[in-house]
C-alpha cells in the first residue's frame, strides 16, 4: 500500500470503508453495501469513488468488463492521518490536553482506566 496523506471527506472514509473490508469491488458491490446505511444514489456514490481515484486513495483494475476497484492506501495510515489532523485542529498538537480533556469528560470504566495504564506503561518502557 501507498504511503500517502490521506485526505478524505467523512462520505469518501464511508466509501473507503467498503473497500477495507472487501476488496477488490465494483462500483455496484459498493452501492449495494452502502444503500443501508445512507440515502446516497448510485451517482453519488459513482463521484466518491471517481474521487478517491483522483485523489490516489483508490487503485482500479480495468482488465474487464466491470472496473474493480481496491485501496492503496491502508485503513491504519488514514487513521493515523486523521488523528493527526484532528489533534493538530481542534488541541494545537497537544495530545496532552487531548488526553486530559478526554479523561476529564468521559466515564470510563475501572477496566478502560486500566487498559490506557498499560498503554502508557508499554510506552515508558
Amino acid at each position: 500500500m501507498k504511503n500517502v496523506a490521506c485526505k478524505i471527506s467523512d462520505a469518501e472514509w464511508q466509501v473507503m470503508k467498503v473497500f477495507w473490508s472487501e476488496s477488490p469491488s465494483t462500483a455496484t458491490q459498493v452501492i449495494e453495501s452502502l444503500k443501508q446505511d445512507t440515502q446516497w444514489s448510485p451517482k453519488t456514490i459513482h463521484t466518491l469513488i471517481a474521487r478517491l481515484v483522483k485523489k490516489e486513495a483508490l487503485g482500479v483494475n480495468k482488465d474487464s468488463n466491470l472496473f474493480q476497484y481496491y485501496p492503496l492506501v491502508s485503513k491504519e495510515d488514514c487513521i493515523r492521518e486523521e488523528t493527526k489532523s484532528f489533534l493538530h485542529k481542534v488541541y494545537d498538537g497537544s495530545l496532552h490536553l487531548l488526553l486530559a480533556n478526554f479523561v476529564q469528560d468521559e466515564s470510563l470504566s475501572a477496566r478502560e482506566i486500566e487498559d490506557l495504564r498499560k498503554l502508557l506503561d508499554e510506552r515508558i518502557k
